[in-house]
């Protein structure tokens, strides 16, 4: 497709994005979403709210997902560098606790989506980092849920060994000790 290359990731449904950019001496631009363009690359989903945080270095936002109503997520970054990360925590996914992460930056303009059912979270790998994302559901607090970061059954590969977590945070489960009620459900095709 004419200016978005799409890459697919390694779980079902997890897309790498790269709009094409057109700098000049300004500076660039870049579209960061058409409807038209994201439908026929294959992400069909209406977004109902966009989000965007401001974190500095080693900040680790994340694996958070919601229960009930699972959100799926576009993700950029503005300024900076992040590691993105996608979690299959649907149950009875084939993919099923997998994970894949994707360096997306100010400068490289890649996105990542991550469908619906999927934990989310990133580390800022630059010094400060502002990041927006869309998504597909509202945010319900009471609805919120997470993992921990470094779950030793997920093995995710961080390019931290420390990082800056909320409390929250650190306190998040394992995905050994979540019930099946915990988990969103795996949409067959």
């Amino acid at each position: 497709m004419a200016g978005l290359e799409v890459i697919e990731g390694n779980l079902p449904g997890v897309l790498s994005i790269r709009p094409r950019a057109f700098p000049d001496v300004r500076g660039f631009f870049t579209e960061t979403y058409h409807a038209d363009k994201y439908r026929e690359a294959g992400i069909d989903r209406a977004f109902v709210q966009d989000n965007f945080s401001f974190s500095k270095a080693r900040v680790l936002r994340g694996l958070h997902y919601q229960r009930k109503y699972p959100q799926g997520k576009l993700v950029y970054v503005v300024q900076g560098e992040i590691f993105d990360v996608a979690v299959d925590i649907r149950r009875g996914s084939p993919t099923f606790g997998q994970w894949e992460g994707h360096t997306l930056s100010g400068e490289n303009h890649h996105q990542l989506y991550v469908p619906e059912g999927f934990a989310h979270g990133f580390v800022v790998l630059s010094e400060t980092a502002a990041v927006m994302y869309k998504c597909t559901d509202l945010y319900r607090p009471d609805d919120d849920c997470g993992l921990l970061w470094n779950d030793a059954g997920l093995g995710i590969d961080w390019p931290v060994t420390t990082p800056v977590l909320s409390e929250k945070d650190a306190s998040l489960p394992a995905l050994v000790d979540l019930t099946e009620e915990d988990l969103p459900e795996f949409a067959h095709a």
